[in-house]
């Protein structure tokens, strides 16, 4: 039992973290269809927004070490959704309705913010201590959680509820679900679809700044740290539904439980194999994800 409690808490540890990848993903792409694949990057822009303010406490302020961390939360959003607002209006908006052309443009976005991050901070990847609140973990029954993963368990749980509450309690949130909804009619009845298109892909920015920030936690961070999650990024997205906020939920606690459980009989490989192929087969049998958008379009 301790052993199987252990593996649950793995897996809802790894969905979480694949959540705060996804979820700004699932709002550009469920929004304005666009393959970001520059999202990685961004999520590698708020990692290393959390080693400057680290970097800035230690040595501007190091009796007060212990908060840096709580600094670095809001910076790595702000940087992140700034970046991705520029790139929004400089690039992604003159490319819509062309996809190829879209994931092209973005794939370069991508290889140049990887070389800045090499130019400024150097190939060899840093480590972002975590706080010393964050040392340690729960014992219970002969079983460890540690405060660092509980604390990204809290973490997504309390930005996913924020989110929820801004596209469905503010009248900025509720005209992005009208925009993703139906397109056209949000525009005839006088929404600026640029405006929320520009707004949305900050916000998805931001999250994957956030998804850095947390990822600081687990171990040392460099230019190609959003590599490794990209594709995982968006297999949730797919496997969830496009445009759902609840579908990305139980599309990456899905995939973080069964990677898990399934690692633990065979190994990390196979693990992986044994995933992409239930998603395949899934998808056969449903290709609108767990949870399908319903409008009132005609195909």
């Amino acid at each position: 039992m301790s052993v199987f409690v252990t593996q649950l808490f793995n897996g809802l540890s790894l969905g979480s973290i694949m959540l705060f990848i996804a979820i700004g993903l699932a709002i550009t792409f469920g929004l304005m269809g666009v393959i970001n694949m520059a999202h990685g990057e961004l999520i590698m822009v708020g990692a290393y927004a959390t080693y400057v303010v680290q970097q800035f406490f230690a040595q501007y302020a190091p009796q007060s070490m212990d908060y840096y961390y709580i600094i670095a939360i809001p910076v790595s959003f702000f940087v992140s959704a700034l970046l991705g607002l520029g790139l929004e209006k400089s690039l992604i908006r003159h490319l819509y309705h062309r996809p190829l052309d879209s994931l092209l443009a973005t794939w370069g976005v991508s290889l140049i913010l990887q070389q800045m991050a090499r130019t400024i901070f150097g190939a060899p990847n840093v480590a972002v201590l975590p706080p010393e609140w964050l040392d340690g973990g729960v014992h219970v029954a002969g079983m460890v959680f540690p405060y660092k993963r509980l604390f990204i368990l809290a973490f997504v749980a309390v930005s996913i509820f924020a989110l929820y509450m801004y596209l469905n309690k503010t009248a900025a949130g509720r005209r992005i679900r009208a925009v993703t909804l139906n397109r056209d009619m949000a525009a005839c009845l006088g929404i600026s679809t640029q405006k929320v298109d520009a707004y949305a892909f900050a916000i998805g920015s931001g999250f994957a700044g956030l998804a850095g920030c947390a990822l600081t936690l687990l171990g040392p961070i460099g230019p190609t740290i959003g590599t490794y999650y990209i594709v995982d990024a968006f297999m949730v997205v797919i496997l969830g539904g496009v445009g759902k906020l609840i579908g990305t939920v139980l599309g990456a606690f899905g995939i973080g439980l069964i990677g898990t459980l399934t690692e633990y009989s065979t190994s990390a490989t196979m693990a992986k194999v044994i995933t992409f192929a239930l998603i395949i087969v899934f998808l056969q049998w449903k290709p609108s994800g767990l949870v399908s958008m319903k409008t009132r379009s005609l195909d």
